[in-house]
């Protein structure tokens, strides 16, 4: 025979409390708020994780949507202007380097090292997510009123929805001869030597995983550009990879080998 508590013993808070834990069938309601604190405080970090890169990648997108919105509005003018795309530059380096500014507390120091005009390499780090070079991208568009063309893997122009970005951006899948064009050009040039390898399997104690990659070098030398290299704090911190996962070396490079192909 199922009983209740007599009301007439219990306040009206105890009372249904009493009917919580009956309900559930716990005997200890606190137990189960103390689990439930558990599970929240185990998969915190696991959420941040995740959706840190993920807001990353949708500001990516909404970077993307802006620009093919701003060549729909624009694309009468564009016969008559050479310089279509430096509103919709401008625009977002204010947008990232407010990101910057209020999510990472970003600030660089050391940009009137380079030119106001001319040629320059820029080698920097390659984080597990480049974005402190987006940050310094959107100083050098609004502090030196110049772009910096950038040199980028073959996946990255494989990402659906990426091509018109890396146009406006003037991002380079890396060929030699094509570097050194856009130096003797006069144009900036970034270059991670590290590239996906050095974003995936380097850690807190930031080694550089270049190998044999010293085609900057070159590239430098054929164009006889000035080196500056750059390296942001914190930004292995800011954001974790697999780290020294020695193991999946091996798989990532014949992977990664029959991605590229």
């Amino acid at each position: 025979m199922l009983s209740t508590p007599d009301m007439t013993d219990l306040g009206s808070g105890g009372y249904l409390s009493c009917l919580w834990e009956e309900w559930l069938g716990l005997d200890d309601l606190q137990g189960y708020l103390s689990y439930l604190d558990y599970l929240l405080w185990v998969f915190t970090p696991l959420a941040v994780v995740f959706i840190l890169p993920g807001f990353i990648l949708l500001f990516v997108y909404l970077s993307i949507l802006f620009l093919h919105v701003y060549k729909r509005k624009n694309q009468l003018r564009e016969a008559y202007s050479n310089n279509l795309w430096d509103g919709a530059r401008k625009t977002l380096a204010t947008l990232w380097d407010g990101h910057g500014k209020i999510w990472h507390g970003y600030e660089i120091h050391g940009l009137e090292k380079i030119p106001d005009k001319g040629p320059a390499v820029i080698v920097y780090y390659h984080g597990a997510i480049p974005i402190d070079y987006y940050y310094f991208l959107a100083k050098v568009i609004l502090q030196k009123g110049r772009m910096c063309h950038a040199v980028a893997d073959h996946f990255v122009f494989k990402v659906p929805g990426f091509r018109l970005l890396l146009e406006v951006f003037s991002v380079l899948h890396g060929p030699r001869e094509e570097c050194v064009r856009a130096l003797q050009a006069g144009h900036l040039l970034a270059i991670s030597p590290g590239g996906l390898r050095e974003a995936l399997f380097s850690d807190e104690t930031y080694p550089l995983l270049w190998g044999r990659r010293q085609g900057f070098a070159q590239v430098a030398l054929d164009s006889r550009a000035p080196i500056i290299p750059m390296f942001t704090q914190n930004l292995r911190e800011g954001f974790r990879s697999l780290g020294n996962l020695s193991k999946l070396k091996y798989y990532f490079s014949g992977l990664f080998a029959i991605l590229v192909c």
